[in-house]
């Protein structure tokens, strides 16, 4: 049917296949995908160029934060068809689109929105020196009420290749609520959410799935008419759009009221789309809640919201870290434990939101934080607005005496403690300045046998000195363990850090 088009030759799906497992490759499915890649490639090569592919079911889940929705996860041969799509549509597209929508664009993003919308608060209000005005307005349900049919009409008006609208119709008027797979949820589930929040429950031929690529595209495609109109007919000079949640500002109040009419007129008879009832007409000078932030002419602030998820994280952190051992005792003994896989993957969400809060005035903030969850500066180093591992684990590939190099390097001042076997072996340090001879000598030169440790662990506590556990952590490169900070005794007074 296509045979020989240049969209479906295989070069072009293995390029597609490239952009689409780019930071998804150790995922199950893009695994799997992989095993057989070069027959699943030549497999949707035949299929796309006979005009045969279907999508295949998708995976439907529901996430609760910042509120519940589902999410549409298609499978990763699907997603691929996608990137090849979008790789053709969106050059075309790039070009028609306003420079002020920001979602799901390179080169833009929720940043990029965030600092526009603040110069456009300066400009509206010469600096501060005028009053002006915002009107902020959303979407009423935009992905489930979208209207697939007006959708293919516009995407049809500006390209005519029969195999790029053959492919762009399968892909649109797929319904992937059929044969769907349910994960970590029932379709009761699903059932409770608001008719405008479920594509279980949307009108025939309307909505698109939440998570896929193609989505996001085409709510900008979709949307376009709307950024067309409100720029070149009502000639709105301050105007940002992020997906479905637009802002307008302006210095006079009425001028915005009568925006407002007229955008909902247009997106009810051309778009088929209602506006939320929660529309906000304020003053700029009040701050404009928006992607995360509160946006003010002169500084930034972090939306409360994002402040409570990250303390509501840090304190769901905080109680693991004490289920496991963490304690801090009136005597002035502290202990730390060390869950390699629970520290990279704090220090990894906990880097994001410090990557947003950063953008706004949080110097204080970050204090705050600090003081409230001090047991993060005993993980992390806070270096330049970044956070760092404490005592990053040594290559595995290094010798027995250059990992214990490295622990000394790290831990300095500390009695070190590394488990060979079933042998500990303490290397030297500050036991040798305080302790009593019979415990030196007790200590069997160094190296003592795992049944001893209770023993050991007595001598050292009682011996009130920074202390470091080491444990093998199980892998292996050839004959050579790799070692990692397993816990860390401390003491409030006379603490090394």
């Amino acid at each position: 049917m296509f045979n020989g088009h240049k969209l479906f030759s295989t070069e072009n799906i293995y390029r597609a296949y490239r952009r689409c497992r780019r930071h998804k490759r150790g995922t199950l499915n893009a695994m799997r995908f992989e095993q057989n890649l070069e027959e699943n490639l030549v497999d949707l090569h035949k299929e796309l160029s006979a005009g045969t592919y279907r999508p295949g079911s998708s995976v439907a889940f529901l996430i609760e934060k910042p509120k519940r929705r589902e999410i549409f996860a298609a499978d990763f041969r699907d997603r691929v068809v996608h990137h090849v799509l979008v790789g053709h549509l969106e050059p075309e597209w790039e070009r028609r689109f306003i420079y002020d929508s920001y979602a799901c664009r390179k080169g833009k993003g929720t940043h990029k929105g965030v600092a526009r919308l603040r110069s456009f608060a300066r400009q509206a209000t010469a600096n501060g020196t005028r009053q002006a005005w915002y009107l902020q307005l959303d979407v009423r349900g935009y992905f489930i009420t979208l209207d697939r049919n007006i959708l293919f009409e516009r995407v049809s008006r500006k390209e005519h290749d029969p195999a790029v609208l053959w492919l762009a119709r399968t892909l649109i008027f797929h319904e992937p609520t059929e044969n769907c797979r349910l994960r970590a949820a029932t379709r009761a589930d699903f059932e409770c959410l608001p008719a405008h929040k479920t594509l279980f429950k949307a009108e025939p031929h309307c909505g698109l799935p939440i998570g896929n690529l193609t989505s996001q595209f085409f709510a900008n495609v979709y949307l376009d008419a709307l950024d067309q109109f409100v720029k070149h007919t009502l000639k709105v000079k301050y105007y940002v759009r992020y997906c479905d949640d637009l802002v307008l500002l302006a210095p006079d109040k009425a001028q915005l009221e009568q925006w407002e009419q007229k955008i909902e007129l247009f997106s009810c008879e051309h778009l088929g789309l209602g506006l939320n009832e929660r529309r906000k007409l304020r003053p700029v000078a009040d701050g404009i809640d928006f992607l995360g932030y509160v946006v003010r002419p002169e500084y930034l602030l972090v939306r409360r919201r994002v402040i409570a998820t990250l303390c509501q994280r840090l304190m769901a952190t905080e109680k693991t870290l004490r289920e496991l051992g963490m304690v801090v005792y009136a005597d002035g003994h502290k202990v730390f434990i060390w869950s390699e896989p629970l520290i990279k993957d704090l220090r990894q969400w906990l880097s994001s939101y410090l990557g947003h809060i950063q953008r706004a005035s949080c110097r204080r903030l970050i204090q705050a934080i600090r003081r409230r969850f001090d047991w993060l500066d005993e993980y992390f180093w806070w270096e330049s607005g970044k956070i760092e591992l404490r005592y990053p684990t040594p290559s595995p590939t290094l010798q027995f005496s250059r990992q214990q190099q490295s622990f000394v390097d790290y831990l300095p001042g500390h009695v070190i403690l590394i488990r060979t076997g079933n042998f500990w072996q303490m290397l030297p340090g500050p036991i040798m300045e305080i302790a009593t001879a019979w415990e030196r000598m007790s200590l069997l030169k160094f190296r003592f046998h795992k049944r001893d440790e209770s023993i050991a662990r007595q001598l050292l506590w009682r011996a009130a000195v920074p202390v470091a556990w080491i444990k093998e952590t199980g892998r292996r490169v050839d004959a050579i363990a790799e070692r990692a900070l397993s816990c860390r005794w401390a003491m409030i007074n006379g603490e090394t850090k």
